[in-house]
């Protein structure tokens, strides 16, 4: 592993939401804050900064990880992918974002980045979830307004609507 001194900024290069990136940060900056601020993906948010709250949830390689546990440094050559990407534009969003509209699965909307990147990697690995798995997969969310209940069904809707249009493909 590359030895960092801490007394200098290092410049982090990787992909995000599709597109190269770089910026210099700091060795002990957060991969949150780097987001935030040396980037302007403001859609990751930060609640706790000790990984439970699950609001700074983001997709790195693909995989659902907490930004506020991870050093931007650690980012190096990967690719990360934030809330940002979910949608082509403001005005496409992707299936997911559509049923949490739909079924008002979010109210203040403060967790509800983190909870759709953790969704969509859920939505990979498991196409076809239980209410109970899509609760469980929640547990690592704290939501103080929508009580999940719409969440759960905006997440089962788009695992259902995504296996209707595998089977058209097919």
């Amino acid at each position: 592993m590359k030895r960092l001194s801490r007394e200098e900024t290092h410049v982090v290069s990787f992909i995000l939401n599709g597109q190269p990136r770089r910026a210099a940060c700091e060795p002990r900056t957060l991969l949150s804050d780097h987001l935030r601020h040396g980037l302007g993906a403001t859609g990751t948010h930060v609640g706790c900064e000790h990984g439970v709250c699950g609001a700074c949830t983001v997709l790195i390689d693909g995989v659902a990880g907490r930004a506020c546990m991870t050093l931007a440094v650690q980012a190096e050559g990967r690719c990360i992918d934030t809330v940002e990407g979910l949608a082509n534009d403001e005005r496409d969003l992707n299936d997911l974002q559509r049923a949490f509209r739909r079924n008002h699965a979010l109210q203040c909307g403060f967790c509800t980045a983190g909870i759709l990147m953790s969704c969509q990697d859920y939505l990979k690995r498991n196409p076809d979830p239980t209410e109970q798995e899509v609760r469980d997969m929640l547990s690592g969310h704290l939501c103080r307004c929508t009580g999940y209940t719409n969440i759960v069904k905006a997440v089962l809707e788009t695992a259902a609507e995504r296996r209707e249009a595998s089977l058209k493909a097919e």
